[in-house]
């Protein structure tokens, strides 16, 4: 039996995983792009070793660090230069293919860390222990190198700077309360700012607040409404924000609501607005809005196409980017950012 799989490249690897298949396979695009290539080159591996017999082995070797999503955008440097990697230690006789997998810093477990898998035939076995210890040494020295591909900052400190430009649309990410990275989605702290500033022109897509779009619907298309928005899945980081909007239009599971100069849309269900059809659905051209604010870490290609300029807000939320200020327990010890006083080699 040979077991291949494809996987996220923000997947948390256990050590264990690599002893219970023969082929490892991750993404090399962050934003993925990639996802179809790569299901194609774990089948074609796997047919590969099954007709010619090729028995595998992979190795695995974890740095110690915590590296947000939003640290690892595969265009930009040092992800690029470390992805490129890659294409050489594929080149390495005897090896089939690696990977390298950023992992996920929001998982409290003790494999929380990024990977390097080196899949190779069974002669192969140092040959790919040493690469994969090479790779992971590089991302461990350039540790301190990772950070947002786009200017970032303090909530406040990013609508300064946005109110400032004189192109449109200018797009923030909501990073802390980050619906692709597993948040709750209902922070309803970018909404409240905008409405503090009295800025018109503005979207937010999306607010998680599945009883605010059942009393727009009961209420229906072009009525007035008093809601509490928000606070209800994530309670440690969000609240509720009291608002009083117009409908302007409804789907089954989402509404548009305009409170004051902003439009938002409040769905009923956890759902990250990162292509341009999924505000079709409900009419909404985000391209037309001075300031639009999505729930998401880095930007994925409809809406970074889209921006005239991008921030990252580093806002509250279980996806915040100050990962030091979360309660881990389960980690491995120590770890970067969490400790930095410390050496480390394979």
């Amino acid at each position: 039996t040979v077991i291949a799989a494809s996987l996220d490249l923000h997947g948390n690897i256990p050590v264990e995983l690599t002893n219970l298949t023969d082929i490892l396979v991750a993404y090399r695009t962050a934003p993925h792009v990639d996802v179809e290539e790569t299901r194609l080159k774990a089948a074609r591996l796997l047919v590969k070793c099954l007709k010619r017999g090729i028995e595998t082995t992979q190795a695995i070797v974890k740095p110690p660090l915590l590296l947000p999503g939003e640290y690892f955008v595969t265009l930009t440097e040092p992800a690029a230069s470390l992805m490129r990697e890659l294409d050489v230690i594929d080149r390495v006789q005897d090896i089939l293919i690696s990977s390298l997998l950023v992992g996920c810093a929001w998982t409290d477990t003790p494999y929380s860390t990024p990977s390097v898998i080196v899949v190779a035939e069974k002669r192969g076995r140092e040959r790919a222990l040493e690469e994969s210890k090479r790779l992971a040494l590089e991302i461990w020295k350039r540790r301190k190198e990772f950070k947002p591909d786009v200017e970032y900052g303090e909530p406040d400190e990013i609508l300064d700077n946005a109110l400032k430009q004189r192109v449109k649309p200018i797009v923030i990410s909501d990073s802390g309360d980050n619906v692709t990275a597993g948040a709750g989605g209902d922070i309803p702290l970018m909404l409240e700012k905008l409405l503090e500033r009295d800025i018109k022109r503005a979207l937010v897509a999306g607010i998680y607040d599945e009883e605010a779009v059942e009393n727009c619907k009961e209420a229906g298309i072009n009525s007035e409404v008093k809601l509490s928005i928000g606070g209800k899945v994530d309670r440690v980081n969000g609240y509720p924000l009291q608002v009083k909007g117009r409908v302007l239009a409804l789907t089954e599971k989402e509404v548009l609501l305009r409170v004051k100069g902003v439009d938002v849309i409040v769905a009923a269900e956890r759902r990250a607005y990162t292509e341009l059809k999924d505000y079709e659905r409900l009419n909404v051209r985000p391209q037309d809005y001075e300031i639009v604010v999505v729930k998401v870490g880095y930007l994925f290609s409809d809406i970074r196409n889209l921006a005239a300029k991008a921030y990252m807000a580093l806002t509250p939320g279980f996806t915040t980017l100050k990962i030091e200020n979360l309660p881990y327990k389960n980690v491995i010890r120590p770890i970067y950012p969490l400790d930095k006083d410390f050496t480390w080699h394979p």
